[in-house]
């Protein structure tokens, strides 16, 4: 007889049901299993083709496509032998500085010029530069791509020939530029008083030829004049002048902001990174919107409500400055209305024979009856796209009808003829071709054999603001097309 253990149908069908549902959980983790590894193995292949691709700084123009432009930072940190320090240090690569002034002025060996720069008493009835362009937008602050091109040589005796003038301009200008660099302050500025504007000159004469930090023959002097600058707005709470004792120093702040502003632009379309340019240019800018006289115009120390209520001399340059600061890309509280003010206070001073007068519509006593602010007025309407305005062309009328330039007379100020260069090659035609007849020539033949130019009536300022202002009209030939204003 057997004994046969025999389970009840409920323990088999408990038995029957783990049986099925360990099969099923053994399926699942191997599929899962399966699928983990799949996964793994998916993410070692796949990696390689998930990198991300490096973004290209580039030009927004017409650049060839294989041609990658690098965002360059410059820093002059070199360094030197003991026994023979260098003249002249490497532009390289580097990181922006943390402290609050910009960066180290490199110890280059140049010689101290002389201090024989004048009293200073011609800063108070006008002296000039200028630079930016006309109705069309141009003049240093709108560079293009091609802006390489206009750097060359080839291409300046190019335009040189198309606007009136000639290879002897450009041999001019390069003389100019390489006295400019010999005398050059170790701390980046030039001359001896009046330092800051004589920087600012200097430094809108390089950039005038293309010349950057980077550049072969002139990057070292450019970022140091740029150095200078940069450092004495930053230790100044943005104000650019060096005697803050001296009420024309509203002067030196524009020409300066006027320059730094220029060299932010041309360096951020060259993609060229120079610590704290941007930081500077903005402080300063900023300066110069907000100490705008309830009036319209600029006066002395910066006065917002006295009577006296500026002149068009202060007023032209802040003018100026305002457009090279719009160029920037910045942001500027009140730029335009703070521009629409000005222009509106330059309409006010300009008298009926079409001369712009000095602080209303009548000119300086001490200039013969001349309207020496006229291409002030006009370049400055020209700046902001109003090109074909009366004020422009009644002003270009009259300078064609009675400006004169004849160095060691009376008829050689300096200041005037910068800026009527720059009206008049602007409205372009008969105007331009009228006055380039009489000034090409006589400045050409009138520079020293050092490479500078003396002796503009009226003004003590010496060697080197004479130099600068006689550099920039040479250079208006291939800053400006005529009539355009294009670069």
């Amino acid at each position: 007889m057997s004994l046969h253990a025999q389970l009840s149908p409920e323990a088999q069908a408990r038995l029957d049901a783990m049986k099925r549902n360990s099969t099923i959980s053994s399926i699942i983790i191997a599929i899962l299993s399966i699928v983990l590894i799949g996964l793994l193995l998916a993410f070692i292949f796949i990696q390689p083709f998930l990198k991300e691709t490096p973004v290209i700084v580039t030009y927004s123009a017409n650049v060839p496509a294989e041609e990658v432009l690098e965002t360059k930072k410059v820093s002059t940190n070199t360094k030197q032998k003991p026994s023979a320090p260098s003249s002249s240090s490497a532009k390289v690569i580097a990181a922006a500085t943390t402290s609050n002034v910009a960066i180290p002025v490199p110890e280059v060996d140049v010689p101290q010029p002389s201090t024989d720069f004048g009293n200073g008493d011609d800063f108070g009835d006008g002296w000039g530069s200028g630079g930016d362009g006309g109705g069309g937008g141009g003049g240093f602050g709108a560079i293009p791509a091609t802006m390489r091109k206009r750097c060359s040589k080839e291409d300046r005796l190019q335009r040189l020939a198309e606007t009136g003038g000639n290879e002897q301009c450009e041999e001019a200008v390069l003389k100019a530029l390489r006295w400019m660099k010999k005398t050059q302050n170790p701390d980046g500025s030039w001359n001896g008083q009046k330092k800051s504007a004589m920087t600012g000159l200097g430094l809108l004469a390089y950039l005038g030829h293309c010349e950057t930090p980077l550049s072969e023959e002139f990057g070292e002097s450019c970022l140091k004049a740029m150095t200078y600058l940069i450092n004495l707005s930053m230790k100044n709470q943005g104000k650019l002048a060096d005697s803050a004792g001296d009420k024309h120093w509203p002067y030196e702040h524009s020409i300066c902001v006027y320059a730094l502003a220029e060299a932010t632009t041309f360096c951020k379309q060259l993609n060229i990174s120079v610590p704290n340019l941007a930081e500077a240019t903005q402080k300063s800018g900023q300066l110069l919107i907000d100490n705008q006289h309830k009036g319209g115009g600029w006066d002395y120390a910066y006065d917002e409500s006295g009577p006296r209520g500026g002149d068009v001399s202060i007023a032209g340059w802040h003018i100026q400055a305002l457009k090279a600061m719009k160029h920037t890309g910045l942001d500027f509280k009140n730029l335009s209305r703070c521009a629409s003010k000005g222009l509106a206070y330059l309409e006010d001073k300009q008298d009926d024979n079409g001369g712009f007068g000095y602080t209303g519509k009548k000119p300086l006593a001490s200039k013969g009856g001349y309207y020496t602010l006229t291409g002030v007025g006009v370049l400055c309407f020209q700046m902001w796209d109003k090109g074909s305005s009366s004020e422009v062309r009644k002003g270009t009328k009259y300078i064609k009808n009675n400006t004169k330039l004849k160095f060691g007379t009376a008829d050689c100020d300096l200041y005037a003829h910068y800026y009527e260069a720059q009206a008049m090659m602007n409205r372009g035609g008969e105007e331009w071709k009228h006055y380039n007849g009489l000034m090409r020539d006589e400045v050409l033949k009138n520079q020293k054999p050092d490479g500078t130019w003396h002796g503009g009536a009226g003004h003590g300022a010496g060697a080197f603001y004479h130099t600068a202002l006689c550099t920039l009209m040479l250079e208006v030939y291939y800053r400006f097309l005529p009539g355009t204003s294009q670069l």
